[in-house]
């Protein structure tokens, strides 16, 4: 039974679980990968545009984590840490199939998009699997919009907008000034309304 060791450690803090795998407690790791695995996931495959991939590079991101554990420093925030780790782990994969061929546009991923604004848009864009579904069709043309980004310029959409994050844990993951997180994420914003603009399925679309 894994009663009462279990609900000690879903009370605890993401660096209080860190601290006790070091100190060998095997399950600690284990709520921290229940506790991230659906939004972890979801960047990572929207990221890479690939579920498969996703679901690999998340096992491969808490591989590391495993293997740095001793090397983290639990007076900073465990999630920035963890986001940078599979942030790089998703620029490594896309290098990689870069080097291969054209990256293509994979199967739908789960989630819907309402045409409102850009920013609306992007912030309810590509909900989690609970959430009502709208329009798959519209869904594709979102994912594609996104998919034309450099990849400096997607990264810090998905960190912003589907996560969330602010503007000085986006610095910390993607390791670069704070400034210069919000300039990017204005080419970003911008880049992608000119994208999603520029299709004649967006200009025409419903309601």
């Amino acid at each position: 039974m894994s009663k009462t060791p279990s609900n000690s450690l879903n009370d605890q803090r993401d660096e209080q679980l860190v601290e006790r795998y070091r100190n060998g407690e095997a399950a600690a790791l284990e709520v921290l990968i229940s506790r991230y695995h659906q939004e972890l996931y979801h960047f990572l495959a929207r990221f890479v545009s690939d579920r498969t991939a996703g679901e690999d590079l998340f096992q491969e991101t808490f591989v590391q984590v495993h293997l740095s554990a001793d090397t983290f420093d639990t007076s900073r925030r465990f999630r920035p840490w963890l986001f940078t780790i599979a942030a790089n782990k998703a620029r490594d994969y896309l290098r990689k199939m870069k080097q291969r061929a054209a990256f293509p546009l994979s199967g739908p991923m789960a989630g819907d998009a309402r045409e409102r604004s850009v920013l609306d848009l992007l912030q309810d864009d590509l909900p989690l699997p609970d959430q009502q579904a709208v329009s798959a069709e519209q869904r594709l043309r979102v994912r594609s919009a996104i998919e034309q980004l450099p990849d400096h310029l997607r990264e810090i959409l998905l960190l912003a907008y589907f996560h969330q994050l602010p503007y000085k844990q986006i610095a910390e993951v993607l390791e670069i000034p704070l400034g210069t997180v919000k300039s990017r994420l204005h080419t970003a914003v911008g880049t992608f309304g000119k994208t999603w603009q520029a299709d004649p399925a967006n200009r025409s679309g419903g309601s």
